[in-house]
């Protein structure tokens, strides 16, 4: 049999706009849910990708 997936972790990573004062499109925190491979990254993730709330490209975090 091959491998299984049972390396690989569920994270959620969250936009750092809610801490910034900008001009926001709509409320709330925008979040994306994504997995990594728990082995080969085990500090934190942090990845640029689209938010909708600030409409702009911005620096998503990982969070518990």
């Amino acid at each position: 049999m091959g491998k299984n997936k049972g390396s690989r972790v569920t994270i959620t990573l969250e936009c750092e706009c809610k801490n910034k004062e900008i001009e926001k499109r709509k409320k709330g925190i925008f979040r994306y849910t994504t997995s990594k491979n728990k082995r080969n990254t085990p500090n934190r993730l942090e990845i640029k990708k689209f938010c909708t709330n600030c409409n702009q490209h911005t620096t998503f975090k990982e969070i518990k």
